[in-house]
């Protein structure tokens, strides 16, 4: 069996979606399949899978015409050759099943337009972004499954997915698979180990409650609501009862400027990019990711397996898997500083963490990496035994 894999880079230090290919294409190689990697980079894993390099053109080259071309090339690709299953993760316009790792564009950049306060900058931006070819050349794309005469069958990875892409292409909802992320257990799920206790002391913290916020788009997951929120809780409890430590790109000037103004520095800080995600898990206490749009954020379950319950809001898929007040709390507006304060403070007493976190193990428990790669199985296979092969 042949099955086609089409994103720019294969890389599991990339991003979600360029981890999540990486090991599906290592378990899909376990299993026996013939697996071929599209596209412009790819750092070797899984070794047994075929890499095509997919040129790419000059960076000179507008956005959105880089973006069609890669769509178009990768049509061109696949078409020479009988692929009995051709993945789509949003960029490509040839499959047979498509799954989205970004939800619906529309609605991932209206959200994240929503995170900017002030209602003027927010209408500028609005009509900045409607009025520029790469918007409409990635809406061009992403609806080419539901464009097409023998539709794709399509995969959801959350229940928040599964709803924006039926209500907004238009298609039944019994017709979407949910299938949720899933993780590696034993990497994400062991106790905390010295080097993590080491990170903790290192990062100026002891025995404080220490919140992890862990991302690479700040604005869009919130970081800015999140850094207010922290500046209101040491008013209300102190500074000797919390720690916050923001992983991911350096802080934009703003961010920076607000950590400042409200004089955070023996609170937050700013630690920058890691390859290594489950040692800040482990040497941290509570996940807090206050985003505007997330389509199923796999950091939120990364940190429930390693026992930190996440506050996180009703725009990430992944708070369909959280209980409120059991293993994390969900918040139904990012921008309700003081809602996020408050749940932040839940966690400051100690019975209530404890629990929380014990709740989160068994919640994480359920999503194992091998499951989803076990469901995404039994989809391709279905679909071959239909005579649904290829594009």
């Amino acid at each position: 069996m042949k099955i086609a894999l089409a994103l720019e880079k294969f890389s599991r230090h990339a991003g979600g979606v360029e981890s999540y290919a990486v090991e599906l294409a290592r378990t899909l190689v376990c299993e026996g399949w013939e697996v071929h990697l599209y596209g412009h980079y790819w750092d070797g894993e899984p070794a047994s899978a075929i890499f095509h390099q997919m040129t790419s053109l000059p960076s000179w080259c507008p956005p959105s015409v880089r973006l069609i071309d890669f769509a178009l090339r990768h049509k061109r690709m696949v078409q020479d050759q009988q692929f009995d299953i051709v993945l789509g993760f949003g960029n490509t316009v040839a499959m047979n099943v498509y799954q989205s790792h970004g939800g619906v564009h529309f609605i991932s950049n209206l959200r994240k337009i929503g995170a900017i306060r002030n209602p003027f900058l927010r209408l500028v931006k609005l009509l900045a972004l409607f009025a520029t070819p790469k918007y409409h050349a990635r809406a061009w794309i992403e609806s080419a499954p539901f464009r097409a005469r023998n539709r794709p069958v399509t995969v959801a990875i959350s229940e928040m997915v599964r709803n924006d892409v039926a209500s907004y292409f238009k298609i039944p909802r019994n017709e979407i698979f949910l299938v949720y992320n899933g993780i590696d257990q034993a990497r994400f799920g062991a106790s905390p180990d010295r080097k993590a206790m080491e990170l903790r002391r290192r990062l100026g913290f002891d025995n404080e409650v220490l919140f992890l916020f862990m991302a690479y788009d700040l604005k869009k997951k919130g970081a800015l609501y999140l850094i207010e929120a922290a500046g209101k809780l040491r008013d209300q409890v102190g500074s000797k009862s919390f720690g916050v430590v923001v992983v991911g790109r350096p802080p934009y000037p703003a961010l920076k400027r607000l950590a400042e103004k409200l004089h955070l520095s023996d609170i937050v800080v700013f630690s920058g990019r890691t390859r290594e995600p489950e040692t800040f898990y482990h040497a941290c206490d509570v996940f807090v990711l206050p985003t505007f749009y997330d389509a199923c954020s796999l950091v939120v379950f990364e940190a429930m397996a390693a026992g930190l319950p996440a506050i996180t809001t009703i725009f990430n898929g992944a708070a369909g898997i959280i209980t409120d007040c059991s293993d994390g709390i969900v918040l139904t507006d990012p921008k309700n500083v003081d809602a996020l304060a408050a749940a932040m403070e839940r966690f400051l007493d100690k019975k209530f963490l404890d629990s929380a976190s014990e709740a989160a193990r068994r919640t994480a428990a359920n999503y194992k990496l091998e499951d989803n790669h076990r469901l995404m199985l039994r989809i391709f296979s279905d679909l071959i035994a239909r005579g649904c092969s290829g594009v």
